[in-house]
């Protein structure tokens, strides 16, 4: 699977500076993997200027990266990332206890399998007003509710990396960082299944949309614009040419201008199947263009098994009838052939399924995750790359940090075999 910190990935750019001294910094790239019931994870996530004497590290200091050169890894023991599972952390309550009108301006409906702040559940529990960290919702019922307050990667098996990617000679100002907290807060684990049980992420109008304006209209006026910054987008081009063999036929689904292929090797075509004639003609990649709306028309123009990859990328949000999407992508793909689905945190709302803007970032990997599953798609990965430093030049660059982050999941078509609904 990509490691985004090793140079070869040409995602982060790892200077030759040396050996890091004592009292300097270093800039660390973590890579967490794990395994649930439904698919394999890898979570990646870049912390600048990590003191290895001063700041919160797994098990212990970090005086071991002390000497490292940019470029070399080691292993943590990953065990005391996360206290272990506690059954007497899943607390029954009435369903009446979650405070539907927490937020002021919409009622807020319990899903099974969902995430929520607990002070929506306050006075319950031990929990205080205005407690911002997440529970779960597990099971659902008329009469009950479970509310897990275990961290969601509690129980699994994790395995830890960290890659020194930067070094500072100097050392740095300011409060210890918590790198154990930061490698697992508000995101791991989020996107795998309560127990095994599907989410409840398709009721109460999950896939209606804010905007009164139709596809073809919308889409209509070209956008000739990056939806996602440089570094991000060479996060998913990095992620393509890995999981893209060379001579494969591959589709670019909801495509633009930009397909984000240039590191595939000799692709024997490169299909574009957007919404806007002009931006898919701009798009250098492209061998074959067609312009089809998903949303009134899912089902795919290509004949079944003639297609060995297809990507889509920071667009599966738009898609009002995913379930038949990615079916009909199964129907399309060879045997073996491999879908992928790449996204970022920002899109057009009003564009959006009204779900999606509901979801934490780790949850909509798990949404995606649940229509692969749905499709009967198999060997399913997820993957999430957060904390690289802003592009130099962006126009983001003074006011946030950090690039897009890059979450996907993709899965392969298997050999023949009923579909697994």
């Amino acid at each position: 699977m990509l490691d985004p910190f090793v140079p070869e990935s040409n995602i982060v750019e790892i200077p030759d500076a040396g050996v890091l001294p004592a009292g300097g910094t270093a800039d660390i790239g973590w890579t967490l993997d794990w395994n649930s019931d439904e698919a394999r994870h890898r979570e990646c996530l870049c912390l600048p200027r990590l003191d290895p004497e001063r700041d919160v590290w797994p098990a212990g200091n970090g005086s071991g990266v002390i000497g490292s050169s940019p470029g070399e890894a080691c292993e943590w023991p990953a065990a005391p990332l996360v206290p272990a599972a506690d059954p007497a952390r899943v607390v029954e309550l009435s369903p009446a206890a979650f405070n539907r009108r927490l937020r002021r301006h919409r009622v807020v409906e319990p899903r099974a399998g969902r995430f929520y702040p607990r002070g929506f559940i306050a006075g319950h529990a031990g929990i205080e007003k205005g407690d911002r960290a997440l529970f779960r919702v597990g099971a659902l019922e008329e009469a009950r509710l479970l509310a897990d307050l275990n961290h969601p990667l509690a129980g699994r098996e994790l395995r830890l990396t960290g890659r020194v990617v930067g070094v500072h000679p100097e050392g740095r100002e300011g409060a210890a960082v918590d790198v154990t907290g930061r490698l697992t807060e508000r995101g791991p684990g989020m996107q795998a299944r309560w127990r095994g049980v599907p989410t409840d992420f398709w009721s109460g109008g999950a896939c209606e949309r804010e905007g009164p304006e139709d596809d073809a209209t919308f889409y209509a006026r070209p956008r000739m614009v990056h939806h996602l910054d440089a570094t991000a987008r060479a996060g998913v081009a990095a992620l393509y040419a890995a999981l893209v063999p060379p001579g494969a036929r591959v589709l670019d689904l909801m495509a633009s201008w930009a397909s984000h292929l240039d590191r595939v090797a000799e692709p024997e075509a490169v299909i574009g199947l957007g919404m806007n004639r002009e931006e898919l003609a701009a798009n250098p990649a492209l061998s074959q263009a067609l312009v089809q709306d998903l949303n009134a028309c899912p089902r795919l123009p290509f004949p079944a098994d003639s297609l060995d990859v297809v990507v889509c990328t920071a667009s599966v949000e738009y898609l009002t009838r995913p379930g038949a999407v990615f079916a009909s992508v199964r129907e399309v793909l060879r045997p073996g052939g491999v879908f992928v689905v790449t996204f970022s945190d920002r899109c057009f709302p009003t564009r959006a399924i009204a779900v999606w803007e509901r979801l934490f970032d780790f949850e909509r990997m798990g949404l995606v995750l649940d229509r692969f599953l749905d499709a009967g798609f198999v060997d399913l990965t997820t993957f999430s790359l957060r904390g690289l430093p802003r592009p130099a030049g962006d126009p983001y660059a003074g006011r946030l940090d950090h690039a897009d982050p890059v979450f996907a999941v993709w899965g392969t078509s298997p050999h023949g075999g009923a579909l697994n609904r």
